[in-house]
């Protein structure tokens, strides 16, 4: 007994970890005084090092504590995908808190038990692990989006997020206890277990409907995707950063594992679902995007366009298209990663400027970092031979594969439109009149714009082993 519980518990040690470190690190900030915050991001940023290090050093796999908890090579995939993430946009925050004066302890401390509930997501074998993984998640982020208390915007991005939120739980909820009821189970393999054994009953479809409501809300596809503009503007932009990368992958890699490990056997129904959905989000988030001025609300009709094409895979239901899932988020996740570390650089001597005409004539004040934006911006529209253009390759494949033919031609021409707004922003950096340049750019913004500049650049070189990586992660559900 004692060593199955040994077993069990090293299974879940990345969890444990996080999940030590940041109630250590609680003590640490109340106890430390004024230099809290210093001594505690750098604390948090060897938790998130040392969590990647345990994921990728003991790859081991099983499910643990009755099956509500299982560890294979999709979630270990995802999970890295999601602790670079919130690693990266740590860092990146670091200079940003101390000019926007909202540098206190408890913004690593959020950081860290968010992650732990998105990791918690990644493992989810049953619908209790997926409430309890989504609400750590929730709670940590409701508070993160409003922790600038100075500021209006970001009390109200808070305020918004938390409101809708709670309708998006009670959604959840309703969801998953019709599945209850029509099933009598919580397991992910036991409801696959009873779905395949009978007839599917109508109940079922509205609980399954239901859960992927709940479930969209998080990766903000239409028509859940209300919040995601103000939320974005509103909160500080290291948050809005944080927001865009790592939930992204956790809510993604859930929708994943609810839909090929629960509800397999009715693919019917949950197909047209995601169709659905995706189609709003590739439509909405190419024409959306064209009015905006703000070069965060723009990122965020960007990023619901994108959840649409990375839908297209899971749409599929195939081993391609769940490849495609999780090579689109690693490339997204670089891309959003480089283009936040350029908006976080968009600093004069009177602050930082969140708009599109700021960036006029960047190409004469700053060539370097004009031509790094230009290439995320060619990739975030799938131009070849950029990383963006071989995300949406995989994807588009699976559904052509899939015989999904008017899916993966809804989603090339929106990619179409949405390379108007993507363009338009070149050309202003590279043809519109200088409006003055920017601060000096920080040192570890320099190394994150460099790195994944280099990524989205250079992917035709690394694609294939990164694509075995992929594909083994994907033949967990086969």
């Amino acid at each position: 007994m004692q060593t199955d519980l040994i077993a069990q518990l090293t299974l879940a040690a990345p969890e444990l970890f996080v999940a030590a470190g940041a109630l250590v690190l609680l003590m640490v900030g109340v106890f430390s005084g004024e230099r809290a915050n210093t001594l505690v991001t750098g604390l948090a940023v060897a938790v998130l090092v040392g969590a990647l290090a345990l994921v990728i050093l003991f790859p081991d796999n099983g499910n643990a504590f009755g099956d509500a908890f299982v560890s294979d090579g999709f979630g270990r995939f995802m999970k890295v995908l999601t602790l670079i993430g919130s690693l990266v946009t740590l860092v990146m925050s670091v200079g940003f808190a101390k000019a926007e004066k909202f540098d206190r302890f408890e913004f690593p401390v959020l950081i860290l038990l968010a992650t732990l509930g998105m990791m918690l997501m990644v493992s989810a074998s049953n619908m209790l692990t997926l409430y309890l993984g989504l609400e750590l998640q929730s709670l940590s982020l409701y508070v993160l989006a409003a922790i600038n208390r100075d500021s209006v915007r970001s009390t109200e991005a808070g305020l918004k997020y938390f409101v809708l939120g709670a309708l998006s739980s009670g959604m959840l909820l309703y969801g998953i206890s019709l599945v209850y009821g029509f099933t009598g189970q919580i397991g992910f393999r036991e409801i696959a277990a009873v779905l395949s054994g009978g007839e599917r009953q109508l109940g079922l479809v509205f609980g399954l409907v239901f859960v992927l409501a709940g479930l969209a809300f998080k990766i903000s596809a239409v028509p859940f995707h209300m919040w995601t503009p103000d939320v974005y503007e509103g909160a500080p932009t290291p948050v809005t950063a944080f927001f865009a990368a790592a939930p992204k992958m956790a809510a993604m890699a859930l929708v994943v594992r609810v839909v090929m490990g629960a509800f397999e056997p009715v693919t019917q129904d949950w197909q047209q679902v995601i169709i659905f959905i995706s189609i709003a989000s590739m439509l909405l988030g190419a024409f959306a995007a064209i009015g905006q001025r703000n070069i965060k609300r723009l990122m965020a009709y960007s990023s619901i366009g994108h959840v649409g094409y990375a839908l297209v895979g899971l749409a599929a239901g195939t081993t391609t298209g769940v490849r495609g899932v999780a090579l689109y988020m690693l490339i997204y996740l670089v891309m959003t990663l480089g283009t936040f570390a350029f908006i976080l650089a968009m600093r004069t001597k009177d602050g930082n400027v969140e708009q599109i005409e700021d960036l006029a004539g960047l190409s004469r004040t700053n060539p370097v970092m004009a031509t790094i934006m230009t290439i995320f911006l060619f990739s975030l529209a799938g131009i070849p031979p950029l990383a963006g253009f071989w995300a949406k390759w995989y994807v588009f494949l699976a559904a052509v594969e899939a015989g999904l033919y008017p899916l993966a031609v809804i989603g090339i021409v929106s990619s179409v439109i949405g390379a108007f707004y993507y363009l338009r922003l070149i050309k202003i950096m590279w043809f519109d009149e200088p409006a003055g340049g920017f601060v000096p750019v920080a040192g570890e913004l320099r190394l994150v714009l460099g790195v994944s500049g280099a990524f989205v650049l250079l992917y035709v070189l690394i694609g294939g082993p990164i694509g075995a990586i992929a594909d083994a992660a994907a033949k967990s559900f086969f």
